[in-house]
């Protein structure tokens, strides 16, 4: 089971990430983003794909569900009942929702549909931004 693992060190807020994102899903908006600390660091900000997650806790529907096989958090938004709860209850504030559809959370898929993984970890020019092998 792969992971994204972010050295904070690294980063140098370039947003190629955020941008590699934004390209890899055709969208407009990314489902990462940047953000700097209370000591002036730059943060970048992903799905973590808990463990224990929170949003899939509170999904009433079921949109929100962790796939057993591959760990990872998956949203299908056509169970969406856009009432918000997962993005509520993400204690790590990386839930949004879509600026265009205002129907459907933005999240993380590791870019589940690219041989090659997901765009952030190939773009990053810093390497700030690595996939890792974590036991479940």
């Amino acid at each position: 089971m792969k992971r994204i693992k972010i050295d904070r060190s690294k980063c140098v807020g370039c947003l190629t990430c955020v941008t590699a994102c934004i390209i890899s899903n055709n969208s407009l908006d990314p489902r990462n983003r940047i953000v700097i600390d209370s000591q002036n660091n730059y943060a970048p900000i992903f799905c973590r794909h808990c463990e224990e997650p929170e949003c899939v806790f509170t999904c009433m529907t079921g949109a929100m569900h962790k796939n057993v096989q591959t760990g990872l958090v998956e949203y299908d938004k056509a169970q969406c009942a856009s009432c918000y709860m997962c993005i509520m209850a993400c204690p790590y504030g990386v839930l949004k929702s879509d600026s265009l559809q205002q129907k459907e959370i933005m999240k993380c898929n590791m870019c589940t549909h690219r041989d090659a993984g997901p765009m952030c970890v190939e773009k990053c020019p810093m390497q700030a931004i690595t996939l890792e092998e974590v036991q479940k």
